[in-house]
């Protein structure tokens, strides 16, 4: 068993005996010597093994194993499609029309490197690696992988310890829409997550019994998440449902969501991204560089301020942990204030 290169090629090509003891040769299709051999040992693995040997197996494409990995998703629930589709969108410029018995260490470093290249965060790349690492998985355990490369994540940015007082929250949802400014809200109550408050449908809402709730299989860890309104979340939720009612009057349609876009081109839509919106908001508020799940940190410091139970506080953010939990229990420079402040008084 061997790997060589024909005089008028570039290609590697690899030689080895069939479990029937036959001569085969084959291309690698490949110009790389790492992935050449990386193949080779694949082969040499199963041979030992007693395998049979399927050419397909060295075929499948990265579209073959990524239309798996959707259908995998879809009849199985275990990811929300759109999510993964998300991650998709970069990795498929990249990897379409590669064989994915190509895909190894070094080609998943070049991707990082050329996603940092495009300015994007570690974190974000390797919720990318991620899903690539499942295609892969699942195309191995369906028999259309020999060996599923080893993907080693990125570092990634310690956890932001940014937050939003009142004062500044307030100061942002001014010049907001009117939805939006809504969804805000909820964030910085219940420190739900974006797609959490913007997937939200006015069934879920129940202004008599002052309810809200998120359905099961709907969050991030799968469970259904109910919470009570508070008197201010109340009244701008009412004033939102009959907001709603008079668009779908105008519109003609019925209109589910409970915090679509009102006006322009997108009326009546779900909101889907608001970064640019969200951004010129804070921007305008003297505020730049406020995240969105900023709002997120800011609901699980006021709950810790306002004496709330950890366990209660949990089931409202939706933290599954308490590792992950106290991590965004983030204390400012305000409270360390305040705490020496105290101290002084009892001297």
């Amino acid at each position: 068993m061997g790997l060589y290169q024909r005089p008028d090629s570039d290609l590697f090509w690899i030689s080895y005996l069939d479990t029937s003891g036959r001569r085969v040769r084959e291309s690698t299709k490949s110009t790389d010597l790492e992935t050449a051999q990386r193949i080779l040992d694949d082969k040499k693995g199963r041979l030992a093994r007693g395998e049979e040997l399927l050419p397909r197996v060295d075929k499948v494409t990265y579209e073959e194993a990524r239309e798996d990995l959707l259908t995998y998703y879809r009849v199985h629930g275990t990811r929300d499609v759109a999510e993964a589709e998300g991650r998709l969108a970069h990795l498929d410029p990249y990897f379409t029309g590669t064989r994915i018995a190509r895909i190894g260490p070094a080609e998943v470093e070049a991707y990082a490197q050329h996603r940092q290249q495009a300015e994007a965060a570690n974190a974000t790349i390797n919720r990318e690696l991620a899903t690539l690492s499942k295609m892969l998985r699942l195309a191995s355990e369906r028999g259309k992988l020999l060996r599923v490369p080893v993907i080693k994540k990125l570092r990634e940015a310690d956890p932001r310890s940014g937050f939003v007082s009142r004062q500044e929250f307030d100061s942002i949802v001014k010049h907001l829409p009117v939805e939006l400014a809504a969804g805000a809200l909820i964030a910085f109550t219940f420190g739900w997550r974006k797609a959490e408050v913007f997937g939200l449908q006015r069934r879920q809402l129940d202004l008599q019994a002052g309810t809200l709730r998120l359905d099961p299989g709907k969050t991030k860890n799968r469970e259904g998440r109910p919470v009570h309104l508070t008197p201010e979340l109340r009244t701008v939720l009412a004033a939102q449902v009959v907001r709603v009612e008079a668009l779908e009057r105008k519109l003609g349609r019925v209109i589910p969501e409970l915090l679509p876009h009102l006006s322009g081109r997108h009326a009546g839509l779900r909101v889907a991204d608001l970064r640019k919106t969200w951004g010129r908001a804070c921007r305008k508020a003297s505020r730049p560089g406020i995240l969105f799940h900023d709002l997120r940190r800011s609901a699980v410091r006021n709950l810790e301020a306002a004496g709330v139970s950890r366990s209660v506080a949990m089931k409202i953010t939706g933290h599954k942990t308490e590792a992950v939990y106290r991590r965004y229990a983030i204390v400012s420079d305000a409270d360390l204030a305040q705490a020496a402040q105290k101290l002084a008084a009892r001297g």
